[in-house]
């Protein structure tokens, strides 16, 4: 099969195609015929030499998300038949014309969605349910403030938490905010000109939002608390400012009730990675077949040029999610 492989850690031009064996199927897997990829910042860390050479349980290769249809089938698999149409997350291989995906962690596409969406919503999506609802509690009529929000999981953070009810802050680029808001942002930040926890304070009458889903880290940590309400949470999922310790206010913790949760999928066990696909699965995938909610698709590229895929992602100039098409 065709594979994106690369020998040397490095920028993008380190990622090349080669011809590579197909990945043998394990009794609980499901071969598929790769139709879309999603490309995600994990994959650049990989290339980068963040993670090693580790094997994510799927494969060597790189990409953690696919869609197309079945081809084979362990010997364990259940519900599922030759030609069905899935989606899912894989812990390594997207990056291929097959992949395998344990038959748990698989999710049938929706009606109406094509394979490009379909490759736009696993990863990004089950971490949004992930951060917002499992880990966050958010209800209905609660605020949210969304770091990065037109970043692929901050764009399925902001149709989810509009979906719940919530009121959602969203911060972006400028550029990014009108796109930001037609998702269902109430109220968008551009960070480059004004300070979020600023924003946030007079936004809510100095109050504060009761949850926070951040991606940056270290540079937005204590402005982070700073606008967090009472009993107020805050939700870890990236750290693509850095992860030195930040100051932290203790009193402020203790005094006001706040919780701080860290989250990250790629290094999860795998029963814990089905229980959080199962949880998103069982509550809004029907949304997307009914039309309520929709991934967002920044652009397409072939899998031959998946170096110019990683460059328009560190670009940071994407809205959404960036997909492969083998």
């Amino acid at each position: 099969m065709r594979a994106i492989d690369f020998s040397d850690f490095g920028a993008a031009s380190v990622l090349h195609l080669a011809d590579l064996p197909e990945p043998a199927v394990r009794p609980h897997d499901l071969l598929v015929r790769v139709r879309a990829a999603g490309v995600n910042r994990a994959d650049v860390l990989h290339r980068e030499g963040y993670y090693g050479r580790s094997d994510f349980g799927d494969s060597t290769l790189m990409g953690l998300e696919i869609a197309g249809e079945v081809v084979a089938m362990g010997s364990e698999v259940r519900q599922w038949r030759l030609g069905d149409r899935v989606m899912g997350i894989v812990g390594g291989g997207a990056y291929a014309e097959f992949a395998r995906i344990d038959y748990r962690m698989a999710m049938a596409i929706p009606g109406g969605v094509d394979y490009v969406q379909a490759a736009a919503i696993p990863e990004v999506f089950v971490t949004a349910h992930e951060a917002l609802v499992h880990l966050g509690r958010l209800v209905a009529g609660e605020s949210v403030l969304i770091h990065a929000a037109a970043s692929g999981v901050g764009s399925a953070a902001v149709q989810l938490a509009k979906a719940c009810g919530a009121r959602v802050f969203a911060t972006a680029k400028g550029a990014k905010l009108e796109r930001v808001r037609e998702l269902g942002a109430d109220v968008g930040i551009d960070y480059t000109t004004t300070d979020f926890a600023q924003a946030i304070q007079e936004a809510t009458n100095g109050d504060g939002v009761d949850l926070i889903v951040d991606f940056i880290g270290a540079p937005y940590f204590e402005r982070n608390l700073a606008s967090l309400d009472f009993g107020g949470r805050l939700v870890q999922v990236g750290l693509l400012g850095g992860s030195e310790m930040p100051a932290l206010d203790l009193q402020r913790l203790l005094y006001r009730h706040l919780h701080i949760f860290g989250t990250v999928m790629k290094t999860r066990s795998q029963p814990e990675k089905q229980a959080m696909t199962k949880r998103f699965r069982d509550t809004w995938l029907d949304h997307f077949a009914n039309g309520e909610m929709h991934p967002v698709v920044d652009s397409v590229f072939p899998l031959a040029q998946a170096a110019a895929a990683h460059e328009r992602m560190e670009s940071n100039e994407s809205v959404g999610k960036i997909v492969l098409t083998p």
